[in-house]
C-alpha cells in the first residue's frame, strides 16, 4: 500500500535525508545566525519573499524547455519536438508522485520548497516578536534561536 503524503511534504519525502537535513541545517544557520543580528531581520524577510520555491523552478524549466524545443522542432528537425513530450511527461510525474527528475538536481542545488521558506519566515518573524505567545523568549540569542525552532517543530 502507498504511503499518504500530504502534498506540501511530497519533495521533502522523495529527496534524500541527507539532502533535506543540509537544507534544514542551512535554515537553522539562518534562524541562529539572526538571533545574535536581529537588525538585519527584516533584510532576510525582505529575501526571503523574492525566493523561489522548487516548484517555480520547476515551471520555469519546464516552460523554458518546452519552447526551445517547440520552436526547434518547428524549425530544424521534427525530433526536438521529442523534448517538451518528455518534459511534460516529467511534470506530470511530478504532479503525482511529487518527485521526477529535475527534483533531485534543484534539490542538491539547495531549492527549498514553500514550506521549507516559511519555516525560516516564521522562525525570523518570531524571533522580531511578531507574535504574541512568543514575547517571553530567553535572552541570549542562541536560546532564542533554539526556543523557536522548538515551537516551530512540535
Amino acid at each position: 500500500m502507498l504511503d499518504f503524503v500530504p502534498s506540501g511534504d511530497r519533495v521533502a519525502y522523495n529527496t534524500p535525508k541527507e539532502i533535506n537535513r543540509e537544507i534544514e541545517n542551512r535554515t537553522d544557520d539562518s534562524v541562529f545566525y539572526h538571533a545574535a543580528y536581529p537588525h538585519q531581520i527584516d533584510q532576510r524577510l525582505h529575501e526571503l519573499e523574492g525566493e523561489w520555491d522548487i516548484e517555480r523552478y520547476l515551471e520555469a524549466n519546464a516552460s523554458t524547455l518546452m519552447l526551445v524545443g517547440t520552436a526547434l522542432g518547428a524549425t530544424t528537425d521534427r525530433r526536438w519536438l521529442l523534448l517538451p513530450g518528455a518534459v511534460a511527461a516529467f511534470l506530470l510525474q511530478h504532479a503525482v508522485q511529487g518527485w521526477c527528475p529535475p527534483v533531485s538536481v534543484f534539490r542538491r542545488l539547495g531549492v527549498r520548497t514553500r514550506r521549507e521558506i516559511q519555516r525560516e519566515r516564521y522562525a525570523l518573524r518570531a524571533l522580531r516578536g511578531d507574535f504574541d505567545g512568543l514575547k517571553d523568549l530567553p535572552t541570549s540569542p542562541p536560546a532564542r534561536a533554539t526556543a523557536v525552532l522548538m515551537t516551530l517543530d512540535d
